[in-house]
Order: structure tokens, then C-alpha cells, then sequence
């Protein structure tokens, strides 16, 4: 389903190819004309994607198509083999975990994972994970510990699952061993914001040396509707709370937070996910290559550095 902002841009896309199935089947020259219509669309993606607010960049980054975990596993790396289990309670389908090999090294991957159709969104519980789900991945860190291989997480939940059944089970203490496991990494720990980025649910593997995030993705403490049900007790205001986060990849960098941008196609990456996926290949090599040459004393060292170096202390 389009956004609403798309629609011209889809509208005008459908008249060129209409234009060019006409000119086919008629053997007619439309090029002019298509030509003319061409310049117009590229002029209006150009203004349409080139002054996006922060709450239209939040709908892209839930965009139906856009790339997932397994989308990037299957395009950036080669040879995964999914593990699966905490070795506890059970599987959980909203994190894929496992080992693969990025650029000829082999490495750790953990990231969340969103359906692509209702009953597989129900399956993976629409990338909210539960305790299990972290304990998987904090067994990807181990693996990475004990083999000296990088680990890499790939980043997509509105959040973990808030649920009775996962604070039984101790949810936020598996959120904040799985932050404090990933920041004691002794190998090099790269984190990508691939869509949503959303509180202790996204941080919990988010503790990398180097934190990347997609051109339209966001990444904050809360999302915007249930920042406006808290302040304004009214959900439907989360356009106002997506401009008071703060929570674009253009406001994180300039804050700090992130350390790299990753282009996305024109109209985002779900117009174009294996273009998306290549981008975020190259920018995962280009990365990981400067921190493979650190010992683990100055991994850890670098990230505590960066974690502790955000935000500014204002002294009276």
C-alpha cells in the first residue's frame, strides 16, 4: 500500500509505463512525450524525498517490501546457517541468529525480523522479540567471543514485547544483560538500524563500536505514537512526537549517535531493496575493516569511549 505522499510519484510512474505499453503496441513514437513526463517525475522525486519530515521518514522506515534481516542475510552475506534456541525456554522467531560469512570472513549475525504478510508477522510477533529472543543472540555474542570472529547485529523492532508473558520471564533484566554482554564483546561489533529502532528493544543489540542506520530509518527511546499517548494522551499526535524526538538518521549523526549514514535508493529502500542491501554491504566492509586491526583491549576501550562520550554535561 503506498504512502500517502508517494502517490503522485506512483501515479505519474503509471502514466510513463501506459505511455510506453501504448507506443509498443501501436508501434507510435511517444518518446517526447515520455521524455517530458520522465523530467517531470525525477523533478518531483527530487522535491517529494528531498523535504521529507521526520514523521514521513518514520512511515518509510515501515514501509511494506523494505528489506529485513533475512533480506540482507541473503544478498550482503553468503553461506548463513541459521541457529536457533536459547537454551532455556525455547525459539524465538523474532530475532535470526546464526553464523555467515560477510566479504570472505566469517561472522556472528543477530537482528530482528518482521513478516512480510500478516501470518508471518503474527509468527515472527511483528519483530518484538521476548526474553528468549535476546538470549539467542547473547549466545551469537558468545560464539563470536570464543571464536575471534566479528559480530554484527541488524536492527528492525518498534520495540520488545511488552507483554505479561515476556516480564515474567524477566524481560527488561535480559535487556540489560544482553547491553552490558554486547558492550564486553572482545571482537569487533558492528550494529545497523535497518528500519525501526525503537527503545531497550533495539539497544539491546545495539552496542556495537561503530552504529550504522539506513538513510529512512529512526532510532529512539520511544516511538512516536506511544510518545504522544504519554505526553499528549492522545496517540494520534505522533506527528508533533516524531518532530520532538529528534529521531532521523540526519538528526542522529548530527547527535552522535549514529556513526554512519547508508544511502537508500530514490523513494527509499523498499522501491529498490537489492540496491539497499548492496549500499549497506559496502558500508559494512568499509567499517568492519579498521577495527579488525585493534586488539580486544582496544575494542573495548573504543566502546566505551563512544558510549560514554554521547550526550553534554552542562556545569553551573
Amino acid at each position: 500500500m503506498a504512502l500517502e505522499f508517494e502517490q503522485p510519484i506512483l501515479e505519474l510512474e503509471a502514466r510513463i509505463r501506459e505511455l510506453r505499453e501504448y507506443a509498443e503496441e501501436k508501434g507510435v513514437d511517444l518518446s517526447d512525450e515520455i521524455e517530458l513526463l520522465q523530467n517531470k517525475l525525477e523533478r518531483l522525486q527530487r522535491e517529494v524525498f528531498g523535504n521529507l519530515s521526520r514523521w514521513q521518514r518514520v512511515q518509510l522506515a515501515r514501509a511494506p517490501g523494505r528489506p529485513t534481516t533475512l533480506d540482507v542475510l541473503e544478498g550482503a552475506f553468503s553461506d548463513f546457517v541459521e541457529l536457533h534456541g536459547d537454551r532455556a525456554v525455547g525459539d524465538d522467531p523474532a530475532i535470526v541468529a546464526g553464523i555467515a560469512r560477510l566479504g570472505g570472513r566469517t561472522v556472528a549475525v543477530a537482528g530482528h525480523q518482521k513478516g512480510k504478510s500478516t501470518k508471518e508477522n503474527i509468527h515472527r510477533n511483528f519483530g518484538m522479540p521476548h526474553p528468549e529472543g535476546y538470549r539467542k543472540a547473547m549466545r551469537m555474542m558468545d560464539l563470536a567471543d570464543r571464536f575471534g570472529i566479528p559480530f554484527i547485529s541488524l536492527i528492525d523492532t518498534p520495540g520488545a514485547y511488552p507483554g505479561i508473558s515476556a516480564e515474567e520471564r524477566g524481560q527488561a533484566w535480559v535487556i540489560a544483560q544482553s547491553i552490558q554482554r554486547m558492550g564486553r564483546l572482545r571482537v569487533p561489533a558492528l550494529a545497523v538500524i535497518l528500519g525501526e529502532g525503537g527503545s531497550g528493544g533495539a539497544l539491546a543489540i545495539g552496542v556495537g563500536n561503530r552504529v550504522l542506520i539506513m538513510e529512512n530509518a529512526w532510532y529512539s527511546v520511544i516511538s512516536p505514537e506511544s510518545c504522544a499517548a504519554i505526553l499528549w494522551r492522545d496517540a494520534s499526535q505522533a506527528e508533533q512526537a516524531a518532530e520532538a524526538l529528534k529521531l532521523t538518521a540526519r538528526d542522529l549523526k548530527e547527535l552522535g549517535v549514529v556513526d554512519r549514514v547508508v544511502p537508500e535508493p530514490g523513494g527509499g529502500a523498499h522501491r529498490n531493496p537489492q540496491a539497499a542491501i548492496q549500499e549497506l554491504a559496502t558500508a559494512l566492509l568499509e567499517e568492519l575493516a579498521p577495527l579488525e586491526a585493534m586488539t580486544p583491549e582496544e575494542l573495548l576501550a573504543d566502546r566505551y569511549r563512544r558510549f560514554r562520550g554521547m550526550g553534554a554535561v552542562a556545569e553551573k
